[in-house]
C-alpha cells in the first residue's frame, strides 16, 4: 500500500486547468496557519519553491537548500546567501542557518525541501547561485 502527499491549491489548480500555481494563490490559499511560500527561479528558467520562515521560527532541518533573505517590506527581498545544508544531524543544520542568518542579518530563511538527493540539492543551489550572478551583473 502506497501514499501520496498534495497540496490542496495544486490539486484545484490542476482540476480548473491552470498550468502554474501562483505563490500568492498558493499562500492566501492555506491561510494564516500554514508556513508562507515563494518561488524562485534558476538561471535554466526553472522554478523552486520555497517554505519560507522566520529565522526564529524554522525548524530543524535534513538535507536541503536554502535562501537567505532579508525582507524591506511586505515585496521587496533581498537575497543574502544561497546555500545547501548537509549535516545528517537535523539540529546542526538550524544551528548552521541560524549562525550564517545572524552573521548575514538575514530575517528569514526559504528553504527548498523538494529534492530528493544530495545531488538534487547540489543542483538546485548552483542553478539559484547562477541566477543571482547573471542578475547581478547585468
Amino acid at each position: 500500500m502506497s501514499a501520496e502527499i498534495i497540496g490542496f491549491a495544486e490539486y484545484r489548480a490542476r482540476r480548473a486547468g491552470k498550468a502554474v500555481v501562483d505563490a500568492a494563490e498558493l499562500n492566501e490559499s492555506l491561510g494564516d496557519a500554514c508556513p508562507r511560500f515563494h518561488f524562485w527561479t534558476g538561471a535554466s528558467g526553472k522554478r523552486y519553491v520555497h517554505t519560507v520562515y522566520s529565522i526564529f521560527d524554522c525548524p530543524p532541518l535534513g538535507i536541503a537548500s536554502y535562501v537567505l533573505v532579508r525582507r524591506s517590506n511586505k515585496t521587496e527581498r533581498s537575497i543574502l546567501a544561497i546555500g545547501r545544508l548537509s549535516h545528517e544531524e537535523a539540529t546542526l543544520n538550524l544551528a548552521e542557518i541560524r549562525q550564517r542568518a545572524a552573521t548575514l542579518g538575514a530575517d528569514e530563511v526559504h528553504v527548498h525541501l523538494l529534492a530528493g538527493s544530495v545531488s538534487e540539492c547540489q543542483a538546485v543551489e548552483v542553478d539559484l547561485r547562477t541566477a543571482q550572478f547573471a542578475a547581478c551583473s547585468v
